[in-house]
């Protein structure tokens, strides 16, 4: 068993992919929440009929794969700093959004309303996005991180599966209550089962994507010369240290 933690001084690694995986997590963090939440999608599922979801649905699970790949290959305290990058492009996008849905449009310009409707995300659900995901992601990157060690490093299936519940779970349960509950857009009643059912496509997307994860990992570990396993790591979340 590789424990780069023993074998290498964090601060003295540099990386070939590193960077590119960050990027493309925060990429796919900011399409899930400004792209795809503006639009109801519905497809026809044979024996279940239409199913009616939020488009970002597609985007979401994508960056849990990305974070499952940042944890297992470069570790948590690394995951982490993605993480905290995630977090600040999406404030940043939220505030510049806002300031660019509330500057008044030219006489000649007629696309406000369309506009507002796109990226005019009320300030409660822009908060509650950006709770659940600050909670899931580092429930999900802890758990992968510590099922490696008490697994050995086998069974990677076990982990991204295992971590994404966990992560996905969190997220839903934090959400959709702090986003919708008593806020008139959608009923009370209705929030349980649209919560289950974003977790388990949530979570099926992960399933999918396994064999890709596979060969992301495989790759990277093979790259990179990095399995990490985060046995002597500090998890608090409130850190950017590796």
């Amino acid at each position: 068993m590789s424990t780069s933690s023993h074998l290498h001084s964090p601060t003295q690694r540099q990386y070939k992919y590193y960077e590119f995986v960050m990027a493309a997590f925060v990429a796919v963090y900011l399409c899930s929440n400004l792209i795809g939440p503006a639009k109801a999608a519905q497809v026809v599922i044979p024996g279940l009929g239409p199913v009616t979801f939020g488009a970002g649905v597609l985007f979401f699970p994508v960056s849990y794969i990305f974070g499952d790949v940042l944890t297992e290959v470069y570790g948590y305290a690394r995951a982490r700093r993605v993480i905290w990058a995630g977090f600040g492009a999406m404030v940043f996008a939220s505030v510049m959004a806002a300031v660019v849905v509330a500057l008044p449009p030219a006489p000649t310009w007629t696309n406000q309303p369309a506009y507002e409707i796109a990226f005019g995300s009320t300030w409660r659900i822009v908060a509650a996005s950006l709770t659940a995901f600050f909670c899931g992601e580092f429930v999900n990157s802890y758990v992968l991180a510590r099922m490696k060690i008490r697994s050995n490093g086998r069974h990677l299936w076990q982990r991204t599966i295992g971590s994404t519940i966990f992560g996905e779970g969190v997220d839903s349960l934090l959400f959709y209550p702090l986003a919708f509950w008593n806020s008139g857009l959608i009923p009370n009643e209705l929030l349980p089962g649209i919560m289950l059912a974003q977790f388990i496509t949530k979570v099926g997307v992960e399933t999918l994507f396994t064999p890709l994860t596979y060969k992301i990992v495989a790759f990277l570990k093979e790259a990179e010369r990095e399995d990490h396993y985060d046995v002597d790591t500090n998890f608090t979340p409130f850190s950017i240290k590796v």
